[in-house]
């Protein structure tokens, strides 16, 4: 696990997409072969770690230059230019870099407790939002809004990753 003040690196990162990829794979080809379709009534969405092409590096640069963004929230969108799992369980979404410099552009930062603001990256199924602050923690909102209260959600990117990468895992069980 990522101890706070340490950098997210960038091959652990890209291990932990090949690994969680498999899994996803694994997951939406067991969802096929079962009751999926009985039981929801429709296939499953696209669910994909998508990874970062020099197109998302133009993006995640002039993030960059928007606002000061801490540097694992950069090293990850070096590798990933966006997550989209809506059926790994209420859905989980990474949002690329324009789309979060789009964000910031219509509504700044969010404050997170005394920390610095953080900028919203990613959100679940359930329009609750996810923030990085200064620090590096991961922070969640406590309602689907961007102006209500946050509350701690990981130490780190890598840990938010960690967590959520459970979640496809726990899928399989």
């Amino acid at each position: 696990m990522n101890v706070s003040g340490e950098r997210l690196d960038l091959e652990w990162l890209r291990g932990w997409c090949e690994q969680t990829s498999a899994a996803l794979g694994a997951v939406m080809s067991s969802f096929l072969k079962t009751q999926f379709l009985k039981t929801h009534g429709f296939p499953p969405d696209e669910n994909a770690i998508i990874l970062a092409t020099d197109e998302s590096h133009e993006a995640t640069d002039a993030l960059v230059d928007l606002t000061p963004i801490p540097s694992d929230l950069t090293t990850l969108y070096w590798v990933v230019r966006e997550i989209s799992w809506p059926d790994v369980e209420n859905g989980y979404f990474i949002h690329s870099a324009s789309t979060v410099a789009a964000h910031f552009r219509e509504y700044g930062a969010v404050q997170v407790d005394d920390e610095s603001p953080g900028i919203v990256f990613a959100s679940d199924g359930g329009g609750h939002l996810f923030a990085v602050a200064g620090s590096g923690r991961v922070w969640r909102s406590t309602t689907a809004s961007w102006f209500h209260e946050f509350e701690v959600a990981a130490a780190s990117i890598q840990e938010f990753l960690e967590q959520i990468g459970r979640r496809v895992a726990d899928c399989r069980n």
